[in-house]
């Protein structure tokens, strides 16, 4: 789902300098900027312009929302109301009142965070541990009915809750698989992953320690709808190689040039994603209004249920409303699924054509001299980094190694080794750094007295993921 694009797109790349040394040369490769970057001008492509989005939302038109979620929404506000007459709403609950007369956010993926949290809120509602005890300990026949209801209604929740969540991960997984076929397919793409990854494991935690510290489900939400936007924004300058993406193009091979315009413009209220909201953000909005009504009504009767007991037909409205908002919710999610699956702006390098140009991207041969060695200095900026290699000697007739280790240089001269020497045929592997500075790989021939080496490398250092403080965050989403 484009709206979801950024789930899982974290990477925040700063480019190490990279200088190659030896005893008589040195060269700079790959500096940030000044590789060339082929993005493809792929034949058959056309720019993602709304437009173009329009035509192909319309073979994917959504069946409308059934009559009943208008009917049930309606009796649930005259439930509601009901309830503030029997006793004025507290300040908390003339709060939630006032946000649940408010209109929906915008954006559609809001709107899908929206439902998740105010179905985590509806389910916090509905453990037992937080009933009346009238429903704890039912005395009465009505009481006992509705605590079998209130059972029945939390596995609808418990189950779509579920299917939103599973929508949003493989969502997230699709869209960075995507942008990985993008990416060298060797360590580097290894090491891009895990630092994503690390990334993904650094938010969680951040979620984790707010709720250890007693954070609410309101809080937690703000939370990682904060980490999301921050993830939109750093895609959005990921189309025009900007901000903390400026250098991550250094590892893009054959990007189509139709798909970075459409990343530029993600975020923008008059770009291609218009569309999307335009065709499919009606419904999802009356769902979000839908689901926040459920728990208003929860919320306020658990407060008085000493003076406001349900009769049968109102029990059955609560029932009814949260069996039909689940079950459309559920299929609204599937519908959308589907649409995303095949969108258009999920263009592998593969559909993309571009493959077979990786076949150019040669690794580094150099020729390590008898009695002489090779080093690569690496510029680490920030700890956490990745260091990593791949390398391979030319074999002959006879079997040769090369020593190989790894070690940094502090900013005094000092050195400190990373990884001992060991002699080697072959040899791939990588490390975090603890530090910033100079790690300095070296190959080391000195001890052949007659042949030298033919060395196959490559090296790279994936920085880590950085978050960046959202200094607007107006306009930012889609």
């Amino acid at each position: 789902m484009a709206e979801d694009l950024p789930q899982r797109i974290s990477l925040c790349l700063h480019p190490p300098s990279i200088i190659f040394l030896n005893s008589k040369e040195r060269e700079r490769p790959w500096i940030g900027g000044s590789r060339s970057i082929d993005m493809a001008s792929t034949d058959g492509l056309v720019p993602i312009t709304r437009a173009f989005l329009a035509s192909y939302y319309n073979k994917y038109p959504f069946p409308p929302l059934s009559d009943d979620v208008s009917r049930l929404s309606s009796d649930m506000a005259s439930l509601i109301q009901l309830l503030t007459l029997q006793s004025p709403p507290s300040q908390g609950e003339a709060s939630l009142i006032e946000e649940a007369n408010q209109q929906p956010p915008h954006k559609i993926d809001e709107n899908m965070w929206k439902n998740r949290e105010q179905m985590e809120e509806i389910l916090f509602l509905l453990q037992p541990s937080r009933w009346p005890v009238q429903l704890r300990e039912p005395c009465t026949s009505e009481d006992a009915e509705l605590s079998s209801i209130l059972r029945h209604l939390k596995d609808n929740f418990d189950k779509a809750l579920a299917a939103m969540i599973s929508f949003q991960t493989k969502n997230s997984e699709r869209v960075f698989n995507t942008v990985m076929t993008y990416m060298p397919q060797d360590f580097r793409g290894t090491l891009i992953r895990q630092q994503k990854e690390r990334s993904e494991r650094n938010k969680q935690a951040e979620v984790d320690a707010l709720v250890s510290s007693g954070g609410t489900i309101r809080d937690t939400y703000a939370l990682l709808w904060k980490q999301q936007m921050e993830r939109r924004r750093q895609l959005a300058q990921l189309g025009s190689a900007s901000g903390v993406y400026k250098t991550l193009v250094k590892y893009l091979v054959g990007v189509p040039q139709v798909l970075l315009d459409f990343v530029r413009q993600i975020n923008d209220d008059d770009g291609p994603m218009e569309e999307q909201r335009q065709r499919y953000g009606p419904p999802l909005y009356t769902l979000t209004k839908m689901a926040t009504a459920i728990r208003v009504f929860l919320t306020l009767l658990w407060q008085r249920y000493d003076t406001f007991t349900l009769n049968k037909e109102q029990m059955n409205l609560l029932s009814e409303a949260a069996i039909v908002y689940t079950s459309e919710f559920e299929r609204f999610v599937a519908f959308i699924s589907d649409v995303f699956a095949n969108s258009p702006f999920f263009i592998s390098a593969d559909a993309a054509g571009i493959l077979g140009s990786r076949e150019n991207e040669e690794y580094k041969e150099i020729i390590v001299q008898a009695g002489r060695t090779y080093e690569v200095s690496l510029m680490v900026e920030s700890e956490n980094s990745y260091i990593g290699w791949d390398f391979s000697l030319m074999q002959g007739k006879i079997s040769m190694d090369i020593g190989f280790s790894v070690e940094y240089i502090s900013a005094s001269g000092e050195k400190t080794l990373i990884l001992p020497y060991r002699r080697y045929e072959a040899d791939q592997g990588n490390f975090s750094t603890l530090m910033a500075g100079n790690y300095k790989l070296v190959w080391d021939n000195s001890y052949s007295t007659f042949f030298k080496k033919t060395l196959r490398y490559k090296v790279d250092c994936i920085p880590p993921v950085v978050e960046q403080k959202v200094e607007d965050e107006d306009g930012l989403e889609s």
